[in-house]
């Protein structure tokens, strides 16, 4: 009877959570009150709450901060070094003459610089750039904010500093052999669909005239790279395939060259300024992404320790065969939107805690079943903040951004969650 009590309140504190998030309550906020919430509904004892769900989660949670601060830094060394808009601005070249040809182009660009690059402050620096060159040659708003937002999410799948903080979950799972084919694959299908979302809107394209905002990629300095450079984005997921080497000497061995073949290394003096300045930015970019994380995984150590209260009931509610869970994933992936139950960055940490705990499914298949869902939000959403700064940026209205991107990310949410299923069901 105390299970079945406990276990309610737990259910209803957390739909209330999932209605306090889509409102727009503060994560950090909430996840912290929800990690006291649950301690004292699940009646853990003090001592286990300050050992167990309090500290033993935030200095587990160490190593993970070191991926995301190497993986920042590297990204603000792609942008300031100017490899980054080096690239972009190759697209400009060939837009007037072809500017679908453009657009597909700039998708994969961003989808380049992406794979090893992250944070918002990334978007910020390359979306000034992005933006209004697929305005400049004729890509409507309703079109160019929606691929570039959905081009971003795409190489999420393989983004070392993403997959470590998913990992928080799924501490078992390595990002590399299976996981990192299926990541490549289930990219290439996202950038597929966005790059059929600009042929099916090819019309509005060419006949678009050229949006006001623009003129701003005429007073946007952009520092020139050597072409050689422009393979160094890929370059961690490189050393990992071919040499199995850890994220971080990847990363770090990546960042390193970029610093020498950009010339940052001909003065002693200028890359120290270089280098106090990019990881200044960088630790400003996730700082507070970091804090958001220990409550995160605070809240996941209170889940964890209530899972007993949960176990029956979810293995009443939960299918137990692999495709069918896929199938639901993919088929719910929208009820990721809005921080809901299937954004393991919201709402869904408990449904991600809950799962891994009940050790029904394999790690190995949760892990990319539940990405592909939160991909879904990270590529569309509206309470993804680079997503709403570019709303913002481009004046784009949130209704028009909503129906033109969410169809293509629920089609791909269903396709990869299927192939989650392939290579791990």
């Amino acid at each position: 009877m105390t299970n079945i009590i406990i276990s309610s309140l737990l259910l209803i504190t957390f739909i209330l959570f999932i209605g306090y998030i889509i409102k727009g309550g503060n994560l950090l906020i909430g996840f912290f009150g929800m990690t006291i919430l649950w301690s004292v509904i699940g009646l853990v004892p003090f001592s286990t709450f300050m050992e167990k769900v309090i500290a033993q989660p935030a200095l587990n949670y160490g190593p993970t901060i070191i991926y995301i601060v190497f993986g920042s830094w590297f990204g603000r060394v792609l942008v300031e070094s100017g490899i980054a808009a080096s690239i972009s601005a190759q697209t400009e070249k060939i837009g007037r003459k072809a500017p679908v040809l453009a657009a597909i182009i700039i998708v994969l660009v961003t989808a380049l610089i992406f794979s090893s690059a992250y944070g918002v402050g990334s978007v910020m620096a390359m979306g000034v750039i992005l933006i209004p060159i697929m305005l400049s040659i004729g890509v409507p708003k309703k079109v160019a904010i929606p691929a570039f937002t959905m081009a971003i999410g795409a190489p999420m799948y393989i983004n070392v500093v993403l997959f470590n903080q998913i990992k928080a979950f799924f501490p078992s799972v390595s990002f590399s052999g299976k996981y990192l084919i299926f990541g490549i694959l289930a990219m290439i299908i996202q950038l597929l669909a966005v790059i059929i979302f600009i042929i099916l809107n090819r019309r509005s394209i060419l006949d678009e005239h050229i949006d006001t905002l623009a003129t701003e990629v005429s007073t946007t300095v952009i520092q020139k790279a050597h072409p050689v450079t422009y393979v160094i984005p890929i370059l961690p997921v490189v050393f990992n395939m071919l040499f199995h080497w850890d994220a971080i000497p990847s990363l770090l061995l990546a960042t390193l060259l970029a610093l020498l073949i950009t010339g940052k290394m001909r003065s002693w003096h200028k890359l120290i300024d270089f280098i106090n300045m990019t990881t200044t930015k960088a630790i400003n970019d996730i700082s507070g992404l970091i804090f958001f994380l220990m409550a995160l995984i605070m809240f996941v150590g209170a889940a964890s320790i209530n899972v007993p209260r949960f176990k029956g009931m979810i293995e009443v509610i939960v299918p137990h065969s692999p495709l069918v869970l896929a199938l639901a994933i993919g088929l719910l992936a929208p009820l990721a939107l809005f921080r809901g139950p299937l954004h393991v960055w919201g709402a869904g940490a408990a449904t991600a805690s809950v799962l891994a705990a009940t050790g029904i499914f394999s790690p190995n298949l949760l892990l990319p079943l539940l990405y592909t869902a939160s991909i879904m939000a990270v590529s569309i959403d509206l309470t993804q903040s680079w997503n709403t700064w570019a709303l913002n940026y481009s004046q784009l209205d949130a209704k028009t951004y909503l129906k033109m991107g969410v169809p293509v990310m629920w089609i791909v949410s269903i396709i990869n969650a299927l192939l989650g299923f392939v290579f791990f069901g």
